[in-house]
């Protein structure tokens, strides 16, 4: 079973997740992306929920996190010993966040919602220190235009990290990982 965590403003129907959800299928491997609030604890309540449910049935459950997806993988993944693949993930969300103008539009459907300050605060609690770096493989690319690839390479400079050259923050051919990522998540 394999959770992926879309990023800011998006949607569990967005590219990477749609992308994503056909390979596994393929696969033969459960992949489930939900479209998550853009209200941070309730984004974390959700997936605190559907972890513990497939971990009370027994299912082994991986993260698959892009931007602050990745920051809610992080949280997860320690919180829980889950492995996880982070793609071009959100170090300091509440940082870069702060630059959001209020009310935003998510990109896949055209919804607005408002990103206020209090969600900035919110978002400090669910910030890891210490990570176990040998449940983390990181697929970063340096022409990220919204991210510095450079703040998750230090913070997982142990884990497994695939960092290519130019790229943008949607990660430009994502496909040619779906082998490697499956093989690190299972």
């Amino acid at each position: 079973m394999i959770i992926y965590i879309h990023g800011f403003a998006s949607s569990g129907q967005g590219t990477k997740a749609t992308l994503f959800r056909e390979y596994f299928r393929t696969q033969g491997i459960v992949f489930i992306a939900p479209s998550l609030s853009t209200v941070p604890f309730l984004a974390i309540d959700t997936l605190e929920q559907l972890i513990e449910s497939y971990q009370v049935k027994g299912e082994r459950v991986s993260l698959m996190g892009s931007s602050l997806g990745g920051f809610y993988s992080i949280y997860l993944s320690q919180k829980y010993n889950l492995k996880a693949v982070l793609i071009n993930p959100s170090i300091f969300p509440y940082d870069t966040l702060s630059l959001v103008p209020s009310p935003m539009t998510n990109f896949y459907d055209g919804s607005s919602f408002e990103w206020k300050e209090e969600h900035h605060q919110v978002l400090r609690k669910y910030e890891v220190s210490e990570v176990n770096a040998e449940n983390f493989m990181l697929l970063l690319q340096t022409g990220d235009e919204s991210l510095n690839y450079r703040h998750a390479a230090q913070k997982f400079k142990d884990a497994s990290l695939d960092i290519e050259e130019g790229g943008n923050h949607s990660y430009e051919g994502i496909e040619r990982h779906f082998k490697s990522v499956k093989d690190f998540l299972l």
